[in-house]
């Protein structure tokens, strides 16, 4: 009986500290977030944009980083094709490029519109050495931003002049019978000497 009651005090005690709005109680946390801003201070009620702040880490170079923001401002907002079309530039940066090619295919299943997504997914594949899928994918960018981005443009000539390169010296690795490139985009066949 003795102890039933010293557990049931103790309990009481306790339960009389929990929920106080004594500020001697609260702790300073706490304390800091009953006391009112002095009169003329601008109290933010949102915090700072983690896009914005990704952004500005990748033009740092600080990709890693950049990559911990985005998916923080993925947690503030969701996933939308701005958020995973930064996800895969900064995982493209950090050398992960097929995760970055998923994630672009993924911006674009979310929203078939989104120019930089098209043209990041240009880049991936570029990467790897998807020239012809490469220069499909720039010339949809390119349609889609009306051929305003410089970028886009120079994207899509790269890409076709790698595509060109890569046939023409794939036919001079062949053993045998190939293709030799004349210019002009005419090409002859060679025979074994």
């Amino acid at each position: 009986m003795m102890r039933g009651l010293i557990i049931l005090t103790t309990c009481a005690g306790l339960g009389a500290c929990v929920g106080t709005s004594d500020p001697a109680r609260l702790d300073p946390l706490e304390q800091a977030m009953e006391v009112a801003a002095p009169e003329g201070t601008v109290v933010l009620r949102e915090g700072v944009d983690q896009l914005l702040v990704g952004d500005r880490l990748m033009d740092a170079g600080q990709h890693q980083l950049a990559l911990r923001a985005y998916y923080r401002a993925a947690a503030e907002r969701g996933l939308d094709a701005e958020i995973l079309t930064a996800i895969g530039s900064a995982n493209l940066r950090l050398g992960r490029v097929g995760q970055a090619e998923d994630q672009f295919r993924q911006a674009l299943d979310d929203d078939d519109r989104f120019v930089p997504a098209w043209n990041n997914l240009g880049v991936a594949l570029m990467e790897q050495g998807e020239y012809g899928e490469a220069r499909r994918v720039f010339e949809q960018a390119f349609a889609l931003d009306s051929g305003r981005s410089d970028a886009i443009r120079d994207n899509l000539r790269l890409a076709i002049a790698r595509m060109e390169n890569n046939v023409y010296s794939e036919a001079n690795n062949q053993n045998g019978p190939g293709l030799i490139r004349r210019g002009g985009g005419v090409y002859v066949l060679l025979a074994d000497p």
